[in-house]
């Protein structure tokens, strides 16, 4: 019956990762004390608004849904939270003592897998921290796009936008993560040398989605009216690869078809990553 309620409460995706562990599925009451984060919750910012909310909730009707936990290797006597962080804080919040826990045997994979789950199916994460979720899958537990796509329900595309949006700048990731920028606004910033300045530009203005994309269009034909004498085969081509890895990229082609190739990195974290898709892909 719990297990039946647990699979309920958590959605599709996340009963489907119960698994085996669903056999050794727990549940009680432990001390709000006794509760520790999660060092792979890719959750990082919670609205001040949306967590009074959850308080006064909770004051009223006590916790609906079980925190699901796993015992804390690294501290006898505590649990380290798999989902329900936030849960925990506004029970803290409103001065309960105890909550209501699932405790899973599950390992670090499994429990960044469900922390992941859990806040999508919510829509709890702002996009950088789905991105920053899904680019540690990728670097700690071997997943690709393709099982990223599978396990998460998403198509791959939307996988690879949301991948690309760690290339921007981290100014113009803390203004997502802000709420003054969307997802949408900031991958038509993907490739440009100046994403920080227009991103600022949008913000001031309040421009739409397709506003911003029509006024990166214009900065990108600018740029492109500059390297005229190029080949429209070779500024496709750059445009193509730009827009693959998020980087400014210039061909220059010569006449007997010899050239270089040359990318354009604004710190080490985008340098790392195009050494990555090297090594990756040859």
């Amino acid at each position: 019956m719990i297990e039946n309620r647990l699979k309920k409460g958590l959605g599709r995706g996340l009963s489907s990762l119960l698994g085996d562990s669903s056999k050794k599925i727990e549940t009680n009451k432990v001390l709000v004390k006794d509760l520790v984060r999660n060092k792979f919750q890719p959750r990082k910012y919670f609205s001040k608004e949306s967590l009074e909310e959850l308080t006064n909730s909770i004051k009223e009707q006590g916790i609906i849904q079980p925190i699901v936990v796993r015992p804390d290797k690294s501290s006898k006597g505590k649990y380290e939270i798999i989902a329900g962080e936030r849960r925990w804080l506004a029970s803290q919040n409103a001065g309960l003592h105890e909550v209501p826990v699932v405790i899973l045997d599950v390992n670090d994979v499994k429990s960044l897998e469900f922390s992941i789950v859990e806040n999508v199916q919510r829509q709890d994460l702002n996009a950088v921290e789905e991105a920053k979720g899904y680019q540690r899958l990728v670097d700690d537990f071997n997943y690709n796009q393709e099982k990223l796509s599978q396990f998460i329900g998403k198509s791959r595309s939307y996988i690879a936008n949301s991948l690309r949006l760690l290339s921007l700048p981290e100014e113009v990731l803390t203004m997502i993560i802000q709420g003054n920028l969307s997802a949408g606004h900031a991958r038509s910033l993907i490739g440009l040398n100046n994403s920080i300045e227009i991103a600022k530009k949008v913000i001031e203005k309040k421009l739409s989605v397709r506003q911003s994309e029509v006024l990166v269009k214009q900065f990108r034909n600018k740029k492109f009216k500059l390297v005229s004498k190029k080949d429209s085969n070779i500024l496709d081509l750059q445009k193509v690869l730009e827009e693959k890895i998020g980087l400014s990229v210039s061909i220059n082609n010569k006449k007997n078809n010899t050239g270089t190739i040359s990318f354009e990195y604004h710190d080490l974290d985008q340098l790392d990553k195009l050494v990555n898709i090297i090594k990756n892909n040859y």
